[in-house]
């Protein structure tokens, strides 16, 4: 019989669990003294047990026990004593604090952003460059409530916005508010702990003149899209010089009036040829050439596809508890997977796409694999069955 050069005394998800130092878990939990009303089913083993329902993609909290109850023989890999039962479930997703969870999470972001930054292979056009958006996930309006008006035929559906800013060498969230879906996104702003020269680029849903102003007070720059229907005053026009590129229609230097504050800012128009749009752009810098202004803004795109990776990969489509705290639970336990999986690609050094790889790790869980030996190359084991000298292989006569 064949022996795989791959196996491992341990399932992959024991192997991922390794990436959670049992040290943070313990110390969150007594920080948010997260244990106190509970005998069996602690931090840890909630920790645990969420993140392989999200990771292995449930539906319901039945189907999460009953897999787990499978896993017999194997569930002391995962350090857990106890099968959790759907009711001791549904009561921690309750009860617990979705704080313990965000604490994890924030905990493992200091301990990996370090490697994240220096593994990736972007360059940016400044430095210091940080992305912020929001992204809307879809309830019961009975829990959250929704953005707009109310509808003719009475149906509505309510909603949570994860607020979310992103370093852009990180690629993942290092600051997260979790609101309800008619909570405006530029409230958002007054929560960023920028620090001194650091650039940050939005679109034009989180104006806020006031904040701008304090910006430019602390030395913080941001670029964003000018709205449509925006009142301004050109003070004087920029010449632009021969190696702007032409796509830049116009710089100029513009008033904005709001109250008693009269709030300059810098204004360009660009032309994007591959949409054939002018797009018109406000920043707070008057240094920079014209042409990188429309670079910092492209490089907002890049939040897009952090939610778009978050919600393909781990659908938040199904919720394990019908409140608001077990649905943000689910979140971060979403947020806390994702971080793990994008370490485990930046260490691999052969490239997979974020998708596959998951995708490859959501079905093999409790399969005993050498998962970073498989991921550096999975077909070794083909290649060395299907080259092997005749002399060498099985005869069934």
């Amino acid at each position: 019989m064949n022996k795989s050069k791959n196996f491992s005394g341990q399932p992959i998800i024991k192997q991922l669990l390794k990436l959670v130092s049992p040290t943070i878990i313990s110390r969150t939990a007594q920080k948010h003294n997260s244990d106190r009303y509970y005998k069996r089913f602690k931090t840890y083993d909630h920790l645990v047990t969420m993140l392989y329902g999200t990771l292995s993609g449930v539906s319901s909290l039945r189907e999460l026990s009953t897999i787990l109850l499978a896993c017999e023989g194997r569930i002391g890999h995962l350090n857990l004593k106890y099968f959790p039962k759907r009711s001791t479930l549904s009561d921690a997703n309750k009860n617990r604090s979705s704080e313990v969870f965000a604490s994890i999470y924030y905990s493992l972001f200091n301990q990996y952003r370090g490697f994240l930054s220096d593994s990736s292979s972007l360059s940016l056009p400044v430095k210091h460059l940080k992305i912020v958006d929001s992204s809307t996930i879809s309830l019961f309006s009975d829990i959250l409530k929704g953005v707009g008006r109310n509808p003719i035929n009475g149906k509505k559906k309510g909603g949570i916005k994860m607020h979310t800013m992103i370093n852009a060498l990180e690629d993942v969230p290092c600051l997260v508010r979790l609101t309800s879906a008619a909570t405006h996104d530029h409230t958002f702003l007054k929560d960023l702990n920028l620090e001194k020269g650091s650039f940050v680029v939005f679109d034009k849903a989180y104006n806020d003149y006031n904040q701008y102003v304090q910006w430019a007070d602390d030395d913080i720059y941001f670029v964003t899209r000018q709205k449509n229907n925006a009142r301004y005053t050109s003070i004087v026009e920029f010449d632009l010089s021969n190696t702007t590129s032409d796509g830049v229609l116009k710089g100029e230097r513009i008033t904005i009036q709001k109250k008693d504050k009269t709030i300059e800012l810098r204004r360009v128009a660009y032309w994007d040829a591959n949409t054939n749009k002018v797009f018109e752009f406000i920043t707070n810098n008057f240094l920079i050439c014209p042409d990188k202004i429309a670079v910092i803004y492209k490089y907002r795109w890049q939040i897009e596809t952090m939610f778009k990776r978050l919600k393909q990969n781990f659908p938040l489509k199904y919720f394990l508890g019908d409140n608001q705290n077990a649905i943000e639970i689910q979140i971060w336990c979403g947020l806390i997977i994702q971080l793990l999986m994008l370490v485990i690609q930046r260490k691999t050094k052969r490239r997979w796409a974020y998708s596959n790889m998951v995708s490859m790790i959501r079905y093999h869980l409790m399969t005993y694999i050498d998962l970073f030996k498989f991921l550096e190359n999975p077909g070794r084991q083909w290649l060395e069955l299907t080259t092997k000298p005749p002399d060498k292989q099985l005869s069934l006569f």
